[in-house]
């Protein structure tokens, strides 16, 4: 990547030859990322609120090889290495991230994966990643609570509702 100050990479609106135009006049599109932290870090926290409490990776810890990818793609996967394979040295943590045929793409990723493999890895259930995780589990377990709820209130009307009608007590004419 660039050094300090560091151009906003894969933004939204207006890549040109890697660098973002600039879509609202008056706000910058040039990025600086923490003192002390890697290049790339300020790409990633720019267009992510969340991955800013997560932890900084330091380049110096991670081993990065570029391997083949598997899957479906026939010769396009299988002649060109742009499978991304990143360990942490520190805590023996691999990430391997081939979602794109891009390899830049992929090193983005697998460092986005890798920073939030990290974070349950050293903050363990105080992670903000699980603390969402669970939430969401919560919500969808009220929901689904809720729909079954609603199909035995309608269940037992359609019943009542029969049962009214075969005793002959037409219900629409009391």
């Amino acid at each position: 990547m660039s050094s300090f100050p560091l151009f906003v990479r894969y933004m939204y609106n207006g890549i040109a030859n890697g660098v973002a135009r600039n879509k609202y006049p008056g706000v910058s599109s040039v990025v600086k990322p923490p003192p002390g932290a890697p290049t790339w870090v300020a790409v990633a926290v720019a267009g992510k609120k969340d991955l800013a409490d997560l932890v900084h990776l330091q380049e110096d810890e991670l081993e990065e090889q570029f391997v083949r990818g598997s899957g479906p793609g026939g010769q396009a996967t299988n002649t060109t290495s742009n499978c991304v394979v990143l360990k942490h040295v520190p805590s023996g943590i691999v990430v391997k991230c081939h979602q794109t045929r891009s390899v830049d793409i992929n090193r983005k990723r697998a460092r986005e994966i890798m920073q939030q493999k990290l974070d349950v890895f050293y903050k363990g259930e105080s992670s903000s990643i699980l603390v969402r995780k669970k939430e969401s589990e919560a919500k969808k377990k009220a929901k689904r609570k809720k729909a079954n709820e609603n199909l035995e209130k309608k269940r037992l009307f359609k019943e009542s509702f029969l049962a009214q009608t075969t005793s002959g007590n037409d219900p629409v004419q009391n």
